[in-house]
Formats: structure tokens, C-alpha cells, sequence
């Protein structure tokens, strides 16, 4: 029980300094915001188009550009305000159907598309995904020509029979999976990867930060006065650690539900979510406790623990994606408790796993978390009691 009220006078000490407000809340929603902005994939593709509304083909070639899986084609009545929209990044990408689109194609002509886009990832893929479009409407237009010229039949009826037998032809599948072979069974959004990689960033970063309130409780002399009374060097450890411990789980609450109403961010598997979240928690509280062990003053303490808590998280994929590293750097990033997290979000937000999928990374940062425990109460008994 005293255990509860030394964790509980910690948790009030959070609560009070109202500077903490930005650190735990304000801040991370900020980077997750910025992050999703910048790098993050929206859920569709908004592709503005300008013509091709009167005739057949171009209407056919626009529906079969709006049917491919996440694209959304809006209709615009001008080139300037689409290239305007593009420029801004209100559209992903722009296509511009030029007039007299059907009656070209139909004399066997060759028409010539105007795509726009900005020079990033996206556009270009987006471009890929109109070439193909463009690709299977010209293949049906070659065979629509042929049969008119042999059957000596109307291009409209030559055009049909293409397509009836385009919809009987067999096609090859194409499914899209992570490098290791396992499908992608979630549809994350552009915040998704913002929220978990900032989530174990804080939770670790405000953790280690908490270790100057285990120098000042024995600086100040509150330890020997807890102490003095009937408590126990046992008891006031395990205070202490529980305080953080309840520290690191307020600053996941709080990033959990801030991007769940902000921005929509589903987590997943909820027992996979705790597992891992209350995992990480008990390595930061580990290494917080340990590093307030260590140190004498609260000056010495604090660019020990930025440098720990941006190091890690650079190193452990949580500023830049694992999957861009090479090879022998994924193998260095596994050295950090944050890389087995991020691999773990990375199953339960982008594949739809589950507890049982995630429990070799909950048991990793289990066991490193009770070395940094053992470690860190052993410290801690000891420079209480010297």
C-alpha cells in the first residue's frame, strides 16, 4: 500500500506541472500530425480528371480508372484549376483526356494523355496505375479494329465482342505482400506508422526523463525521510518503480486515444496492443529507474537521457522505417528494445495479426526489461542504503 501512494505522489507531481501537458500530449500529436502529412499514404488516390464526359470511350476509360482499388477520380471542367489542385497537393495526381478523344481512336488514330504530378513516390505510382488503364483500353481498341475490318461488321459491335471476350479470358492474380511473404490483411491509414513508431519514441524519451525525479527524491532528502519512518528500502524501490511504470503507461493512453479521436488510427488487435504497450512500458521504466541510479544530479542525468532516448529510437526504426535499412543494420537495430516493438506494430497494424503473431517480440522486450529491472532496483537499494 505504500508502494501505491509513493507511485501515486509521482503521478501527481506529472499531473501538476502544466508544462508536461505539450511533452505528453501536444507534442506527439503534432509529429504524428506532421509525419502523416508528409510521408504518410492516404487511403485513396485522388486523381483529378479534365475531359473525355462525351464520348464512350473516354466515359469507359474514366469508370475503369475510378474502379481500380483505391482511387478516387473526381471530374474538374478546367486545366487550371486541376493543375492547380495538384500543385497544392489537393489531388495526388491530374489527367487531362483531350477532345475529340473517341472519334481518334475510332479512325485508328493516335491520341496523346497530358498526365500531372508532383515528383514524389506517389505520382508515380499513380502513373503506372493510369498507363495500365490506357494499356487495356488500347488492347481492346486493336482487337475492336481487327474484327471490324475481317467481319466487316460495325465498330460499336466489334467493340463488344472484344469486350465479352475479355471478360471470359483468365487473368493473372497479383497479390501484394511484406518482404517476409505475409500478406497485408489491414488498410492502415496515413497516420498509422506516425502514431506507433512516436508512441514507443515518448513512452521511452519521458520515461528516461522521469529518472531526474528518482535523483531529486533522494537529493532533496525525501528518501531518508520515507525511510526513517516504518518503510522499507524494498518499499520505497518498488514505489518508485511503479511511479514510472504508471508514468509510461499515462504517455501511451495518452497517444493511443489522441490518434485513435484525432486521426482515426486503428490499433489493432487490443490484447496485442497492451501486450506490447505494457512490454515497452516496463523496459522504459527499467531503464529510467536504472539511469536515476546511476546519476548524482539531475544535470548530469538529462543529456544522458536525450541522447538514449532520440539515439535508440533513430536506431531502432522509429524515425526512419526498418525496411529501409540494409541488411546489416536491421540485424544492429535489433540491439534496441525498439525495433522488436516496431516489428511487433508492424504485424498487428499492417497484417491483422494477432497476440499469438506478436508474443516472440513481447517476450524479447519482456526479458530485456527484467535485466534493466534487476539491474536497476539492485542499483537502486544500494545507493539508498549506502
Amino acid at each position: 500500500m505504500k508502494a501505491l501512494r509513493i507511485a501515486g505522489t509521482d503521478v501527481r507531481r506529472l499531473l501538476r506541472w502544466r508544462a508536461n501537458i505539450f511533452f505528453l500530449f501536444v507534442l506527439p500529436m503534432l509529429i504524428i500530425l506532421l509525419l502523416g502529412a508528409a510521408f504518410g499514404g492516404a487511403d485513396t488516390a485522388r486523381i483529378g480528371v479534365v475531359g473525355g464526359e462525351n464520348g464512350a470511350l473516354g466515359r469507359q476509360l474514366v469508370a475503369e480508372l475510378g474502379s481500380r482499388a483505391s482511387t478516387d477520380v473526381r471530374r474538374y471542367t478546367s486545366l487550371g484549376s486541376l493543375r492547380r489542385d495538384v500543385a497544392r497537393g489537393n489531388l495526388d495526381a491530374g489527367l487531362l483526356i483531350p477532345a475529340g478523344f473517341d472519334g481518334t481512336l475510332r479512325q485508328g488514330g493516335r491520341v496523346t494523355l497530358d498526365y500531372l504530378g508532383r515528383p514524389d513516390s506517389l505520382a508515380q505510382q499513380l502513373r503506372a496505375t493510369i498507363q495500365s488503364v490506357i494499356v487495356d483500353q488500347g488492347r481492346l481498341l486493336a482487337v475492336a479494329q481487327l474484327l471490324e475490318a475481317r467481319r466487316k461488321i460495325s465498330f460499336a459491335s466489334a467493340l463488344a465482342r472484344a469486350r465479352a471476350a475479355a471478360a471470359s479470358t483468365p487473368r493473372v492474380g497479383v497479390r501484394i505482400t511484406a518482404p517476409d511473404g505475409s500478406g497485408y490483411t489491414a488498410t492502415s491509414s496515413r497516420f498509422t506508422s506516425g502514431a506507433s513508431t512516436q508512441l514507443l519514441l515518448f513512452i521511452f524519451l519521458n520515461s528516461l526523463n522521469g529518472a531526474a525525479w528518482v535523483i531529486e527524491t533522494r537529493r532533496l532528502g525525501i528518501a531518508r525521510r520515507i525511510l526513517s519512518t516504518p518503510t522499507s528500502s524494498r518499499t520505497l524501490v518498488l514505489g518508485q518503480v511503479l511511479g514510472r511504470l504508471a508514468l509510461a503507461l499515462i504517455q501511451a493512453l495518452i497517444i493511443i486515444l489522441g490518434s485513435l479521436i484525432f486521426f482515426g488510427v486503428s490499433w489493432g488487435d487490443p490484447l496485442g496492443t497492451a501486450a506490447v504497450v505494457i512490454a515497452f512500458a516496463l523496459v522504459g521504466t527499467g531503464a529510467a529507474v536504472l539511469l536515476g541510479s546511476l546519476f548524482a544530479s539531475e544535470q548530469q542525468a538529462g543529456p544522458v537521457a536525450l541522447l538514449l532516448g532520440l539515439g535508440l529510437a533513430a536506431l531502432g526504426g522509429s524515425m526512419a522505417p526498418l525496411e529501409v535499412f540494409p541488411s546489416t543494420a536491421r540485424k544492429i537495430a535489433h540491439l534496441t528494445p525498439h525495433a522488436w516493438a516496431n516489428d511487433a506494430f508492424t504485424k498487428l497494424l499492417d497484417h491483422g495479426a494477432g497476440l499469438t503473431d506478436v508474443l516472440p517480440q513481447v517476450g524479447v522486450l519482456l526479458a530485456i526489461a527484467a535485466v534493466l529491472l534487476v539491474a536497476a532496483t539492485w542499483r537502486l537499494r544500494r545507493t539508498l542504503t549506502a
